[in-house]
């Protein structure tokens, strides 16, 4: 027993360093300059400009128009996430709503229609998706961002799941007091929901500010770039004998990862209870 703790244990620690060990290595890349890192590649150690490098990334304005911060594009990330977040979880519940309590012909074919979505990947739907935001004139919008991606099957699917484990007592005794479909929804069945609306809002919060493919086809403007595409901008320079700065490059990848940490860490054990609770 003494033995098969002090295994599950190493496995444990060996998987924390695992995923921890990239990060420390960015973390301290960051802190060189960027011909060091040129020519030396990754860095192990901690180097002497890492308030400098961290500063000039939030604050300086640079990019082709000379108006971008690194703050701003964190902010961008910010806005895509909460609105990925938040429209998933109420078109999700919505959806789930419907299919659950409605009762009309056919909920279960619609349901699985929904659901077998999630087959169809992002870069399926794209350029149409792409065309439609063109032809409304929504490319450089965070309405053009974040509106054609909204319609979540994995949301609607655990919402469904949650729903159909409250006890129908609850319905009858909403119907009994007078309460319509409306009531209901927003008295009832969200206060339950508040463990599930967590769990969902971390799993789309870190999947709205991790996109990269389609911020990169509805952004031109410096303005609306995020930080994964800020990112990818910073490595593309490469004109004559100037460098990439590689220690930015890192810095910003090391601020995207801090809002999800934050996020999961905080919000970590209402994550757990909600994606269990769909089970019972």
């Amino acid at each position: 027993m003494h033995r098969t703790r002090i295994l599950d244990h190493a496995v444990l620690i060996l998987g924390a360093l695992f995923l921890v060990l990239p990060v420390v290595v960015a973390f301290m890349t960051s802190s060189h300059e960027a011909a060091a890192i040129h020519s030396r590649g990754l860095m192990l150690s901690p180097g002497g400009h890492f308030v400098e490098t961290y500063e000039k990334v939030l604050t300086r304005q640079g990019g082709f128009t000379g108006q971008v911060t690194g703050a701003r594009m964190m902010m961008n990330s910010f806005i895509l996430g909460i609105g990925f977040a938040a429209g998933k979880i109420v078109l999700s519940m919505l959806a789930a709503y419907a299919i659950v309590y409605f009762r009309f012909r056919f909920a279960t074919l619609a349901f699985w229609v929904i659901f077998t979505t999630l087959l169809l990947p992002l870069e399926v739907r794209i350029m149409p998706s792409y065309e439609v935001m063109s032809s409304l004139g929504l490319i450089n919008s965070y309405t053009g961002l974040i509106v054609p991606l909204l319609a979540s099957a994995t949301g609607t699917f655990y919402f469904r799941q949650f729903f159909k484990s409250v006890p129908e007592e609850l319905l009858e005794a909403a119907r009994i007091d007078g309460a319509g479909p409306f009531k209901f929804f927003i008295d009832v069945l969200v206060p339950l929901s508040k463990t599930m609306i967590a769990a969902i809002f971390i799993i789309m919060f870190v999947y709205g500010w991790n996109q990269y493919l389609w911020p990169m086809l509805m952004t031109t403007d410096e303005r609306f770039f995020t930080l994964m595409r800020g990112i990818k901008q910073i490595l593309q320079v490469w004109i004559g004998s100037q460098i990439p700065d590689y220690n930015e490059a890192f810095a910003l990848a090391v601020l995207a990862m801090l809002p999800p940490v934050l996020v999961v860490v905080i919000f970590q054990s209402w994550f757990i209870k909600g994606l269990t609770e769909s089970d019972k």
